[in-house]
């Protein structure tokens, strides 16, 4: 089999196996949000181990993905409510060679949503509350910086940070309004992540121009 081949019959499999996980994630999101959460990381860590299996053992991987789906879930509030994620199934197959960077941020703005399929807008974030992890990064006075909390030198720094505090995540859709109810969760930010970059102050991400598909949308009738 030629190596093109061998990339289609790939692709073929690969969107097989999407469709089946597709019909099982739309029926499972009538039952509740754990089960429906579970099976969509899973998949996303199949996907990836189908992935390193048809490039090789020796293949590095680079996911880019929300924290909530980096950090190992175990080390979350989610994680203690029956949830896991990529992150925690990279952990515990890869051990450390499996690194799980996570980002934050105290203010500035961001693109987001009210609510989904609404319009993305350009909206102000609340500043960190003071019993946050990123209030923590805010008052070092720091505007960015990269913690590499593996490093031993960092102990002191991964002594605090493993203390269990709040965390902040925005997504898609960000609701300042109910800030607290709606974007922070309980973790061990040093047990969740093996890195960490710092923005004291971030900005929106400018969309590249793009013109609306003609159709039925593909994740219709529910944004996946």
């Amino acid at each position: 089999m030629t190596k093109e081949s061998e990339e289609a019959y790939f692709n073929a499999t690969q969107n097989a196996r999407v469709v089946r996980a597709a019909e099982q994630y739309y029926r499972l999101m009538y039952r509740g949000s754990t089960q429906s959460w579970n099976l969509r990381d899973r998949h996303m860590f199949d996907t990836l181990q189908q992935v390193i299996e048809a490039k090789g053992s020796d293949a590095k991987v680079v996911i880019w993905a929300h924290n909530s789906h980096i950090g190992n879930a175990s080390a979350t509030e989610m994680g203690w409510q029956g949830q896991f994620n990529i992150g925690e199934l990279c952990r515990t197959a890869y051990g450390e060679q499996a690194v799980l960077i996570g980002f934050g941020t105290h203010a500035g703005n961001v693109a987001a949503a009210d609510n989904w399929d609404s319009p993305m807008k350009i909206k102000q974030i609340v500043p960190s509350r003071a019993d946050s992890f990123e209030r923590i990064f805010h008052e070092t006075q720091l505007p960015c910086a990269l913690i590499e909390l593996r490093n031993p030198q960092h102990s002191e720094v991964r002594e605090q940070l493993t203390q269990t505090r709040l965390e902040r995540a925005i997504g898609v859709i960000y609701r300042p309004e109910s800030e607290y109810y709606s974007h922070y969760f309980k973790a061990s930010l040093a047990e969740q992540f093996d890195a960490y970059v710092w923005f004291d102050e971030t900005t929106a991400v400018t969309p590249l121009p793009s013109a609306r598909p003609q159709g039925v949308p593909d994740t219709y009738p529910f944004g996946v």
